[in-house]
């Protein structure tokens, strides 16, 4: 009897474990917090985490297979961030199916051309900054890039346009269903029943390949592979988007994604100084932007194409992952207009008319540096928390 009770109170402990874990959403700052200590193993590992370089090599591979580019990419399988990016999406694929969660999502069809769009825009824009949201901004702030900055104005002010796109649309367009849901079929597999055993698999998979790459001396590689997974699960489970810190104080003015990301910054800035002003890594690492007409114009364009997309580079992915259809158009988008431009830049000599990116602690110091940045995130979430009670800066 002693013993039935003991089983009984660990299945209830790990029933209660797995709903905290994979039922409930995360809180925002939680997410926050882990994507710093995530992106900070990830520099230590290699290099800074972004996600535009691999939307870059998925799209040189599809030019290069329809004869357009000539080049061969690198492969796939051997590019750290197109690895990262395949794990993020992985993430968000097994933790939807471990909360039974995934599905075919469909939207109406204005929704989709905003989509398609959203990306091209995206895709541009990412190409004209050096980065996206995260490699061009999130990462690139934190590397004490001046280019992270000027793309953060510029996704400010593009976000603002396409808010009032957003808002246009509403006013001036007819709304159009969802398309209907076909009808439940009676008998069959029990998909939410099956789902979780799947999510365990695909989690099972991505560790071993992990391990299939240490075994042929590609360990840094499978590294990339296992951490986006890790911000993928991160990510969907909390519903992170970094689009929200750029709309919600202009659409709503809710506060909490502007905090988290500022908490974010803050820890992700902080492990930096450590590791860049010790040499555990090159100081100059992870500064290549455009600073600052590249990073600002390319901001503005990107903000205006998260907007009509509905999601950034990286909550594409996780969206991918969890069954948006609208997503799955805009990633296809992102990653042909970025990677045509890119190309279109470096042909034309763009490029150099766009700026070079400088090191902020080579012109103001570490000392200067570090304080200036911390009032600055400090700064951004009291002015986000201001907006929310007053509502000063939202346009409805």
């Amino acid at each position: 009897m002693a013993s039935e009770s003991f089983w009984d109170s660990v299945k209830d402990e790990a029933h209660s474990t797995y709903q905290m874990l994979f039922t409930k959403q995360w809180p925002t700052w939680l997410a926050g917090i882990l994507i710093a200590i995530i992106a900070l193993m990830i520099f230590c590992w290699q290099s800074p985490w972004g996600i535009a370089a691999g939307y870059h090599d998925w799209g040189d591979w599809v030019y290069y297979l329809t004869g357009i580019f000539h080049e061969r990419p690198l492969n796939p399988w051997l590019h750290p961030v197109s690895l990262s990016n395949f794990g993020l999406l992985l993430g968000a694929f097994a933790s939807a199916l471990l909360a039974r969660d995934f599905k075919i999502r469909r939207a109406p069809r204005l929704e989709y051309a905003k989509g398609l769009v959203g990306g091209i825009l995206m895709g541009a824009g990412a190409a004209m900054s050096k980065g996206c949201n995260v490699g061009g901004f999130y990462s690139a702030v934190a590397m004490f890039s001046g280019g992270g900055f000027a793309m953060m104005f510029g996704l400010m002010g593009g976000a603002w346009v396409g808010l009032k796109y957003l808002l246009w649309e509403m006013e001036h367009l007819p709304s159009r269903a969802v398309a209907r849901k076909p009808p439940k079929e009676s008998g069959g597999i029990d998909w939410p029943r099956v789902q979780p055993w799947i999510g365990g698999i695909v989690a099972a998979v991505v560790v071993l390949t992990f391990y299939v790459y240490g075994s042929v001396d590609k360990t840094q590689l499978g590294g990339w592979l296992f951490f986006g997974f890790l911000i993928g699960l991160v990510m969907h489970r909390s519903r992170f988007c970094f689009v929200r810190a750029f709309r919600c104080p202009f659409m709503t003015g809710e506060s909490d994604t502007v905090k988290a990301v500022a908490l974010s910054l803050i820890l992700y800035t902080g492990g930096t100084a450590v590791i860049k002003w010790a040499y555990l890594q090159e100081p100059n690492m992870g500064i290549y932007h455009s600073f600052f007409m590249g990073s600002l114009i390319g901001g503005f364009i990107f903000g205006i194409g998260m907007l009509l997309a509905g999601g950034c580079a990286s909550s594409t992915l996780w969206r991918v992952g969890e069954g948006q259809t609208k997503l799955m158009c805009t990633l296809v988008t992102f990653l042909l207009s970025n990677s045509m431009t890119g190309k279109l830049l470096q042909v034309s000599g763009l490029n150099k008319w766009l700026g070079k990116d400088i090191f902020l602690p080579k012109y103001l110091s570490w000392q200067l540096t570090i304080p200036l940045m911390l009032a600055f995130f400090i700064f951004w979430m009291l002015l986000a928390m201001w907006n929310e009670e007053t509502e000063k800066f939202v346009v409805f």
